[in-house]
């Protein structure tokens, strides 16, 4: 038996990198995926069809989870399209760097309205639906920059820091009604973004790790299939890095 065989989970910020890789996983362990994406509507389309050919139920939406209305309207609408929810991927994100010299008070704002409102408003939304079925697995995507800090990243890292102490606080709350709520905190993850960087000081990168090589976004993916399925059925409220024991 797949380890997700029946289960319905929404993943947000799907379109590329690790949401697109968790979208797949979930597929390939026998999730019903429903996923979102805001701007890039043909990587879209073409996740849902390639999720879709995998024999699940996949439907994308296009939403935009740092408002609230939206968020709530999107909860509603994948509970009404496969008649529930069992988990929540929360991976839309975005960011802003520079100095704080120099950042601005709009990149600020965005960068937390993206990253740590939008988790706020899609748990707040699905908490309904969890607590009546009386189970539920939140799954956040932080980063090790939001334990750990980072120059040039102060928003960034204040946003991952605020999900790790919302994530510990609603595994608090709802625990007692079977929803468990955990953090994923991704290190130096090799996608799209990163293929464009100088490749020496990829490198150099990946020599800081005790592992020696950047991670992949199956890598994260992996982690949120065993936080999505009944194998972590006792964790929850923790923070899993997957970082190649980058920070230890």
């Amino acid at each position: 038996m797949k380890l997700l065989e029946g289960k319905i989970a929404l993943v947000t910020g799907a379109s590329k990198g690790i949401g697109n890789a968790v979208a797949k996983k979930f597929a390939e362990n026998g999730a019903n995926v429903a996923f979102t994406y805001l701007s890039s509507v043909e990587k879209g389309e073409a996740l849902e069809k390639e999720l879709a050919d995998m024999g699940i139920k996949a439907k994308g939406y296009r939403s935009d989870a740092s408002d609230f209305a939206a968020a709530e309207a999107l909860i509603n609408a994948v509970v009404a399209d496969f008649g529930g929810l069992d988990v929540l991927v929360n991976n839309a994100g975005i960011t802003k760097d520079n100095l704080l010299m120099r950042m601005t008070e709009e990149m600020w704002d965005t960068v937390m309205n993206v990253n740590l409102k939008s988790v706020f408003n899609t748990v707040k939304a699905a908490t309904r639906t969890f607590m009546k079925q009386k189970s539920g697995s939140i799954i956040n995507m932080t980063s090790v920059v939001g334990i750990k800090g980072n120059a040039g990243q102060g928003n960034y890292a204040a946003s991952k820091a605020g999900i790790i102490g919302f994530t510990k606080s609603v595994a608090l709350e709802l625990g007692s009604r079977g929803i468990r709520s955990n953090a994923i905190a991704p290190g130096f993850i090799e996608t799209e973004m990163t293929g464009v960087l100088d490749e020496k000081m990829v490198q150099s990168w990946r020599e800081a790790i005790p592992m020696k090589r950047g991670g992949t976004p199956e890598d994260v993916a992996d982690c949120a299939v065993f936080l999505a399925s009944d194998m972590s059925a006792y964790i929850s409220g923790q923070v899993i890095q997957v970082d190649g024991g980058m920070l230890t």
